[in-house]
């Protein structure tokens, strides 16, 4: 992540934060800011050093495994008490929930975060992705986890650390909730909250700035293209062998991830079809292709730029660039085949659903529906397709599910394909509204990055603010600039680490003083 200079923050922010309503804008205390400077000026070191020590823990859930049963897990949790003991905080263990605490007033001042990463291919970093790179690109604090969340984790537990050495008095508690299954299982979160009571004013630390007051709902479509098995197709198959196939046809690693890779394996392509077929990749300026022939078999290796599936546009997707490559000529039918017209005919190079029914909208303020095809994964038995999809309000889950099948049932009965496990799942949509502490996060905002008039924001991305109440998500990003958690070149700045730092910190204490 690379902070822009202030003129292009504040272009990107008055173009992308317009809102309903304007927000009136306090000061910051001369308190507050002063502890603010002084985290960063005391603790800029170890902010770094304890990063790396929570990066080095691979925190990708593993099935069948717990935070308490699987070994790095188990050692992020022991790393995290030890800093917390080290800094003076409180700690306790719940299992799939961590509470760091400042304070001892009934009165809390919550602060949500988690501690799980995305699963990382090595093969795509510049060195281990669990191993935190402040040298390849001067400036850059790279590996999973330093955006999305290990960065905030660290952040926030200097600046009660701060506010500790300062002696400021608290009227309410600070209480950073680590949560282990954010990216994989929200359940145990919604276990836990029936018997924990949370605090009554939240802050997310896993989103971007100014502030997050609307959330897409995280939506998905998924499927098996299953593998054509009537007879005619086989005997069709055998009477044409010598022409071109399309055989395989895979990419993408997680749901919420735009695909970086895709390949394709092609027989009997011609010298001509492949000069064709080059002549289409080249026209993709902005990805990657290698073209491996090993006697009779083709092999395309596609090369895009992984993102969040939040933010499509800030990624290229490997598995539809691939489908348009592959469109310009008609396969006969197998499996790979399938896809990559599904792909091509379905979802093709846009991001917002334009081609999948009547599915696509948009909301004045959360903006577009997103669709993004993140795993295409072939098998023996046919092809698993995953479509993430981002949704804002302005149409029932019952209205998508509706427009969904259809559009999927038109496309079926056009090319006589069979598919199983259809499932569809319509998140929903967050909007919070008259949270009481809007206006003091604005202020400090305002107050460090100097964007005058700072609004409110929504986003794509779905994070845990929707279980707690007034819960608004603060940074850790900043706005207009790419945000790179899910991608494979996740990292953060220095500059920005420090610059969250003094936010956070500023914003702890003007929301846990007397009078706040």
């Amino acid at each position: 992540m690379k902070l822009p200079t202030l003129v292009f923050v504040t272009t990107i922010v008055s173009t992308l934060t317009t809102a309903f309503f304007s927000v009136p804008v306090l000061a910051v205390s001369l308190t507050s800011d002063d502890v603010a400077n002084y985290a960063v000026d005391t603790y800029s070191e170890p902010m770094v050093a304890n990063l790396a020590k929570l990066v080095a823990f691979d925190t990708t859930a593993i099935p069948g495994k717990t935070p308490d049963t699987n070994p790095q897990f188990i050692g992020f949790k022991a790393e995290l008490k030890a800093l917390s003991t080290e800094l003076g905080l409180d700690f306790s263990d719940h299992g799939y929930v961590m509470l760091i605490g400042l304070g001892d007033s009934e009165n809390k001042l919550g602060v949500i975060t988690h501690g799980d990463v995305q699963p990382a291919d090595p093969a795509l970093w510049q060195q281990s992705p669990f191993l935190l790179d402040s040298t390849s690109e001067p400036g850059k604090l790279i590996g999973r986890g330093t955006e999305d969340d290990k960065g905030a984790i660290v952040t926030a537990m200097y600046a009660m650390k701060a506010i500790k050495d300062k002696s400021i008095a608290l009227n309410r508690r600070i209480e950073l909730m680590v949560y282990m299954a954010e990216e994989s299982d929200w359940q145990p979160l919604r276990e836990f909250l029936k018997t924990f009571t949370p605090a009554d004013i939240n802050i997310t630390i896993d989103a971007e700035y100014p502030v997050v007051t609307a959330e897409k709902g995280w939506s998905q479509i998924a499927f098996t293209l299953n593998n054509p098995q009537a007879k005619t197709n086989v005997e069709q198959v055998n009477r044409n062998a010598d022409l071109a196939k399309l055989t395989y046809f895979s990419g993408g690693v997680f749901a919420s991830q735009v695909p970086q890779q895709a390949v394709a394996k092609l027989i009997n392509v011609a010298p001509e079809l492949r000069n064709k077929l080059e002549a289409q990749a080249k026209l993709q300026v902005q990805m990657d292709y290698r073209f491996e022939q090993q006697g009779n078999l083709l092999t395309i290796y596609a090369d895009g730029k992984s993102t969040h599936s939040s933010t499509p546009e800030d990624g290229v997707n490997a598995v539809t660039h691939l489908a348009n490559v592959l469109s310009i000529h008609s396969w006969p039918r197998t499996t790979a085949s399938q896809t990559q017209l599904f792909i091509s005919e379905m979802v093709g190079l846009g991001l917002y659903a334009e081609q999948f029914g009547e599915i696509a909208y948009k909301d004045d303020f959360m903006g577009n529906m997103t669709l993004a095809a993140t795993v295409v994964k072939q098998g023996d038995l046919g092809t698993q397709i995953t479509l993430n999809l981002r949704r804002p309000k302005g149409k029932s889950a019952e209205t998508l599910d509706k427009q969904a099948l259809s559009a999927m049932h038109l496309w079926q009965g056009k090319h006589q394909v069979s598919i199983s496990g259809l499932e569809t799942y319509w998140g929903k949509p967050m909007v919070m509204e008259g949270a009481p502490h809007l206006e003091t996060l604005l202020t400090v905002f305002e107050h460090y990055t100097g964007i005058i008039n700072p609004q409110p924001v929504s986003i794509g991305g779905s994070t845990n603010s929707k279980l707690f109440p007034n819960a608004l998500s603060f940074g850790p990003a900043m706005p207009g600039v790419e945000y790179t958690g899910h991608s494979e070149h996740e990292f953060i700045t220095y500059e920005q680490f420090m610059l969250n730092l003094k936010m956070y910190t500023a914003a702890f204490i003007e929301l846990s003083t007397e009078g706040k």
